[in-house]
Formats: C-alpha cells, sequence, structure tokens
C-alpha cells in the first residue's frame, strides 16, 4: 500500500466520521444534560480508549522509525508500523464513533473532545506507520 494511498484512506476515514456526526448533532431537539465530572461515561471511556491505542501506535511507529534494524523494525518485517497502523485506525474508527454518538457539545461530559482528540492522534499514528512501512519496503 503507497503512502498516498494510506493517506487518502485516512482522510477519507475522518471526513466519513466528521459527515456522520453532523446528522446526529442536528437530530437533538433538547438540550443535552451534562456528566457530572466524576462520572465515566461511555462516551469518555470509548474516546479515552481510542486516544490510548492511537497513543500507543504512535509509540510504536516512532519506534519503527528510530530503529528500522531492531526488533519491530525491518529485521522481521515491518511489524511494528504494521501494528502502528492498525493501532491508528483503531483509534480514528472509536474516535469517530463517539463523536458521531454524542448527545451534546463540547464540554458536556460526552466525550466528544477526546472522540477528536483520538481522531487527531489515530491521523499522526496513520501516518507515521506509513512512512515506516514505506521506508521498510525500500530498504528491505
Amino acid at each position: 500500500m503507497s503512502v498516498r494511498r494510506l493517506l487518502a484512506a485516512a482522510s477519507v476515514a475522518l471526513l466519513g466520521g466528521l459527515g456522520l456526526a453532523v446528522p446526529a448533532a442536528a437530530h437533538a431537539s433538547t438540550q443535552p444534560v451534562a456528566a457530572s465530572v466524576y462520572y465515566m461515561s461511555l462516551g469518555r471511556l470509548g474516546a479515552a480508549t481510542g486516544a490510548l491505542v492511537a497513543l500507543a501506535g504512535v509509540v510504536l511507529a516512532g519506534l519503527a522509525l528510530a530503529r528500522p534494524a531492531g526488533r519491530l523494525g525491518t529485521a522481521n518485517g515491518p511489524l511494528g508500523a504494521m501494528v502502528a497502523l492498525a493501532a491508528g485506525l483503531i483509534g480514528v474508527i472509536l474516535g469517530g464513533l463517539v463523536a458521531a454518538t454524542a448527545s451534546g457539545g463540547l464540554g458536556t461530559g460526552n466525550g466528544l473532545g477526546g472522540a477528536y482528540v483520538a481522531m487527531l492522534v489515530g491521523l499522526v499514528a496513520m501516518t507515521l506507520g506509513g512512512m515506516a512501512v514505506a521506508r521498510s519496503r525500500r530498504t528491505g
């Protein structure tokens, strides 16, 4: 998979997630109630999980780029880069799902801010992972 196709797929996934969020936000007919500060809603949990998985993908992609001949680099195939791509994709999907189903805006406690962070960090992980895959195919 080329880097251009990977970046195109990532942008389509992000725009698709935001495209699904707009009708859901427009359909809300009542003012949503803000969640308590101490309450861990499903939106917050999903957004935090997506952000942490995507952050792990960024770390793995950074390791694959920094040490290409190491354990997760080109010595055993582009394993670290592929795992980073998968983790980034999972982060983008979870963030998009939370953003599409959040009943309220930013600051209501439904995980919308975390969903945007998860999508952004997931895109970074996918970009770095794609760079590591391209580099491993050039050198391997």
